[in-house]
């Protein structure tokens, strides 16, 4: 089998494509290289391109027969999105819709498409499970939420099997230590926290300590980034076994407050990590907590590397890599 993995010289995106090389797939990664890194695909044949360059992409499908298409060419700020809107809808919804267009036209089956729990905007209820009331409050989540259902219709239009997963809060880094976040600016809690141990940042600011949590800082759910890819390898297995399109949220079902990740991240690195205070940021829900039983249900998903002190092990040892 022959997977095009949109964005895989990202963060999440990089992970795959060492995950699917490993199991023994052929692999193509498509990256424009605008906050990927050319250095992180090292097996798989790589394509410098854009997914606004439909002729790249009628080009490469045409020379390819791909068996599945896996997209996480997303801009994934959330305070970007609201100050440009524009460059948001035009990244993560048109440009998306131009893959899709080709891949109708290709007869590419199958489409692994990276969502968010941003889509439900503030919860009505924890643990959120996929029937949870979608509300989203900023330009990135309505873009994802556009996508998913652009993708039902094209679904019940051409036939395009997909299915689109809802990560929480992606962290860690490959356990073999060769990949890891290399986000420009970095805005994910762990990778800020352990540049604060590691004295690459001078401190971590915790945005808002009044919150109706037990110690008052926001509860999140974090999912290893090697657990997320074992998900998406599975979803694209049951889409070829003759599956049909569905939507699955993915996390580990665990809150921590941001005072408990750095506390564990003290714990593991056996570092100080210097804390000051700020106000609250717009639109940060108290609790983001999934429920993802259905995901394990329906797929056999089981999550390898749940342990919160485990997924911040794996992070510290790639800041501090040689």
């Amino acid at each position: 089998m022959h997977v095009l993995v949109v964005g895989g010289a990202g963060y999440i995106g990089s992970h795959m494509v060492k995950l699917l090389v490993q199991r023994g797939f052929e692999v193509t990664v498509l990256d424009n290289l605008s906050t990927g890194h050319r250095d992180s695909v090292r097996e798989a044949r790589f394509v410098l391109g854009d997914l606004f360059e439909r002729d790249t992409l009628e080009d490469l499908c045409r020379k390819t027969c791909f068996d599945g298409v896996m997209h996480f060419a997303s801009y994934i700020q959330v305070g970007e999105s609201v100050r440009e809107p524009a460059k948001y809808y035009r990244n993560n919804v048109f440009k998306t819709q131009n893959l899709l267009d080709v891949m109708v036209a290709r007869r590419v089956p199958c489409f692994i498409f990276s969502s968010t729990a941003a889509i439900f905007g503030e919860p009505v209820r924890i643990p959120i499970g996929e029937d949870h009331p979608k509300q989203p409050i900023n330009p990135y989540g309505r873009g994802k939420w556009m996508v998913e259902q652009m993708l039902e219709d094209y679904d019940t239009a051409y036939g395009l099997k997909s299915i689109c997963l809802r990560y929480f809060n992606a962290a860690g880094a490959d356990p073999e230590g060769e990949l890891g976040e290399r986000h420009n600016p970095e805005t994910h809690l762990i990778p800020l926290i352990l540049q604060a141990a590691n004295g690459r940042r001078s401190h971590i600011t915790v945005f808002g300590n009044d919150y109706d949590t037990p110690d008052g800082t926001c509860i999140r759910d974090y999912i290893h980034v090697n657990d997320l890819c074992e998900a998406h390898l599975l979803a694209l297995q049951r889409l070829w076994d003759g599956g049909g399109s569905s939507a699955y949220n993915l996390g580990n079902g665990n809150g921590f407050s941001v005072r408990e990740v750095i506390e564990t991240a003290r714990t593991v690195t056996g570092r100080d990590i210097p804390v000051q205070y700020g106000e609250r940021r717009p639109g940060d829900p108290a609790r983001l907590v999934a429920d993802s039983q259905r995901v394990r249900v329906e797929l056999g998903w089981k999550p390898r590397y749940a342990d919160l002190a485990t997924i911040i092990a794996h992070a510290w040892q790639w800041e501090t890599r040689s």
